[in-house]
């Protein structure tokens, strides 16, 4: 749509450029434009049929970029912008990750903050109880331990890219980008949150396990009643 050939990039995420615009697109599903003026951004977005105003759901982030080449030092990071001396394919790469990596944290926050909330509700019902209950706590372990791996394994933050181990400005900028998003705490806070999840729901499971033996030893008291009963019955046919 955009006209733009992409090339393999950091960590298997792809980029392409052309005279007006650079895209990046993650290896989890982020895309990032970089341009000199906001209008080529939203004009390139809506060629590919994006309206931000349209969709409620989609997660953006703008980080303004500016070219400053009486820079001292080869960038400058601040909460409010990011300054380049000059520009470079991995700067502009490196730039791009870490932001996509801030909007994919978002995206799993929201998602964890869903799942915190249902958890709470799980434990709220603790006092109840039903057949389908377990299968459905079942199902909502599978759903926890997905969302981590997935959050682990596509976010890349365990782990920096090989990429900046060989530049050590790159290491240093994409350092600085990832202080001043939080990316860290912010990964380690959702990690933390689904720990918690996780301990809610192993301690639903652990009463409802109890419960159930409960329940089953009931039943074979219940049965061993009955016997004695009509052991007791025939014994008085008998006489």
């Amino acid at each position: 749509s955009l006209d733009i050939r992409m090339s393999r990039g950091i960590e298997n995420g792809y980029y392409g450029h052309n005279d007006t615009l650079h895209v990046v697109l993650s290896p989890f599903g982020v895309l990032t434009l970089i341009a000199e003026e906001k209008k080529m951004i939203l004009d390139a977005l809506s060629m590919l049929g994006i309206s931000l105003q349209d969709k409620e759901d989609l997660i953006t982030q703008d980080y303004p970029l500016h070219i400053d080449p009486s820079l001292s030092e080869a960038f400058e990071v601040t909460n409010e912008a990011i300054y380049l001396r000059e520009i470079s394919t991995l700067n502009l790469n490196v730039i791009a990750l870490a932001v996509s990596q801030s909007v994919g944290l978002e995206k799993y926050e929201k998602r964890f903050d869903s799942l915190f909330a249902q958890s709470r509700r799980i434990v709220e019902s603790i006092h109840t109880y039903s057949f389908t209950r377990r299968s459905r706590l079942m199902q909502f372990a599978k759903r926890l331990a997905l969302t981590r791996h997935d959050m682990v394994s596509n976010l890349l933050l365990l782990d920096k890219p090989n990429i900046l181990w060989d530049n050590e400005e790159a290491e240093a900028l994409y350092n600085r980008l990832a202080f001043i998003l939080e990316l860290y705490d912010r990964h380690e806070t959702a990690l933390s949150k689904l720990a918690q999840i996780k301990e809610d729901v192993m301690l639903v499971m652990d009463i409802i396990n109890h419960k159930k033996s409960e329940f089953l030893e009931w039943i074979i008291i219940i049965l061993i009643a009955v016997e004695i009963v009509m052991g007791v019955m025939e014994m008085m046919k008998e006489l």
